[in-house]
């Protein structure tokens, strides 16, 4: 059984994501009411994993969750993408005429405005979880309350789905990271298998410093995919740089790190996984 640590309740994006990634495998998940808390699992226990949000297609990238997962000491070991879709539902009994506000998580009441735009009369409530919203209605038997959530968190608290696929977009997606005890993590992806890397480095405050590091890792045939700048704190205009980077032949990849690495002033890869 897969033991992985979430934040967020039953039936969040997080804990379907755990679950899609591992479908074929019994998982056990451990909710967490933060990123911090996910981190702390696995410090504790290395035998837990855990699966954070990293991007959305329309929100951006999750910045907190970069630093957290540098400073952790763990290790990437999978990625998985979900279609983040929402659907509004409430206690069975209730229905549209019944129903006065609606609870989620401002991210999700954000992805919805064209939605609740077309229901003014709704009054708005930001939650700290979609889930953790159907599941309080649930509990305490709000009536007249509503909950933006996935339908698999309505079904799992038995509520009833007024509409599903509220979303303003239809093509709204969370990235995925599954992260692991680094001692794991051969076991969980052989790294013969993996084909995408995320790396993290600092540059000297020179010209044309990272337009050398880009050069070379074309040069190994090496795709960038991502990347993503954040300021070190205390350091003005100095940058710690995060790089997505997918490769075919293994051997080019080490070869260009290898090269990169006298160019940075630090450089730490992050996981070596397989990209999806």
């Amino acid at each position: 059984m897969k033991r992985i640590a979430i934040q967020g309740e039953l039936g969040s994006f997080h804990a379907i994501a755990a679950h899609r990634y591992f479908k074929d495998e019994q998982v056990q998940l451990l909710c967490c009411a933060t990123f911090e808390e996910v981190f702390a699992h696995i410090k504790r226990d290395p035998t837990i994993m855990g699966m954070l949000a990293i991007e959305n297609t329309i929100a951006g990238s999750l910045l907190h969750n970069y630093e957290l997962l540098r400073d952790s000491g763990t290790t990437i070991v999978g990625e998985y993408k979900l279609h983040i879709q929402h659907a509004i539902c409430c206690l069975p009994d209730d229905d549209w005429d019944t129903i006065r506000e609606v609870h989620s998580h401002p991210v999700a009441l954000m992805q919805c405005r064209h939605f609740l735009a077309n229901h003014a009369g709704l009054k708005v409530v930001e939650a700290e979880d979609t889930a953790g919203a159907a599941a309080f209605i649930q509990q305490h038997q709000m009536k007249s309350w509503a909950a933006i959530c996935h339908s698999d968190a309505a079904k799992l608290y038995h509520l009833r789905v007024l509409e599903d696929h509220i979303e303003d977009n239809k093509h709204n997606f969370t990235r995925f990271l599954l992260v692991s005890n680094p001692h794991k993590a051969d076991v969980l992806r052989p790294l013969n298998q993996a084909d995408k890397a995320s790396l993290v480095f600092s540059l000297p405050h020179e010209e044309g410093s990272l337009s050398k590091v880009l050069t070379i890792l074309s040069f190994y045939g090496i795709n960038l995919t991502k990347i993503q700048s954040l300021p070190v704190i205390g350091h003005e205009w100095e940058y710690m740089f995060y790089v997505d980077v997918t490769y075919d032949d293994l051997t080019r990849y080490k070869q260009s790190i290898d090269a990169i690495t006298p160019l940075t002033t630090e450089l730490k890869i992050l996981g070596e996984y397989k990209a999806i």
